[in-house]
């Protein structure tokens, strides 16, 4: 067991049942090593404070109008982005930063977007979709789907379109139940958690790097590559295994 209190904290929280482990909470204790001291309370508040907007102008409507409601306030009323210019700027993957600044990736913009929908009464799950995060709503007779990046629903030729590019290399195409299946709240945390590792190996920050890598082996506690390479790069032993293995895509 490692005596960092950082990591037994985190592996704590994230060892959680599903149904009890609260995701934004959950991304902002990912944040908290780069920001120490961080104002969880103040964000979580924040974000109360954004599905109670969106209650008001989704007034009752649980489907598509519900969410195009919700989208509109978040993207057109307050300026909710995705950020083109600095796509690999680390701040994109910390919660906090996206709230303050309001802008971000796919998947740390497709947690506001679910975790604002909740609050507003709508039921959003974040999606895997290899390479660009959605969000996806339940609907009578099918699913909504949204690019957090774009703030905008996307039709079934946008996700055809979509579908074509991951499969452009020639291998099998998933199909689509497979490709919008909602994803876990642990699945979600871990493609952040990747995120911020190929920024921070880019950039050849260790200690940042060293990190990530421990959080990740937390999360899948039995995985060789992330034990190898935690050996490498000199970090503590993770606490677990608290959950795990699974796939993120």
């Amino acid at each position: 067991m490692s005596s960092r209190p950082d990591l037994a904290l985190f592996a704590h929280f994230v060892g959680r049942p599903e149904g009890e482990l609260d995701l934004a909470q959950a991304a902002l204790l990912l944040a908290e090593p780069e920001y120490p001291g961080l104002d969880i309370p103040r964000y979580l508040a924040l974000l109360d404070h954004l599905g109670a907007e969106a209650r008001r102008v989704v007034d009752g409507e649980t489907g598509l109008e519900g969410m195009r409601r919700m989208l509109s306030l978040l993207y057109e009323d307050l300026g909710f982005h995705g950020n083109r210019q600095e796509f690999k700027d680390p701040r994109n993957s910390f919660l906090n930063e996206v709230l303050d600044r309001r802008t971000g990736i796919p998947i740390s913009l497709a947690i506001v977007v679910v975790e604002t929908a909740r609050r507003a009464g709508l039921d959003a799950q974040g999606v895997s979709f290899p390479e660009h995060f959605l969000v996806r709503m339940p609907v009578e007779g099918g699913l909504v789907v949204v690019d957090p990046f774009a703030g905008r629903m996307l039709d079934a030729d946008d996700l055809r379109e979509m579908a074509q590019r991951v499969t452009a290399g020639g291998g099998p195409r998933p199909p689509e139940s497979q490709l919008l299946a909602p994803a876990s709240k642990l699945q979600i945390l871990f493609r952040m958690l990747v995120n911020l590792r190929a920024v921070y190996a880019e950039r050849k920050d260790a200690r940042r790097l060293r990190g990530v890598v421990e959080r990740m082996a937390i999360l899948e506690p039995n995985d060789a590559e992330l034990r190898r390479q935690l050996y490498v790069l000199g970090g503590a032993t993770p606490p677990g295994p608290s959950r795990g293995p699974f796939g993120v895509n």
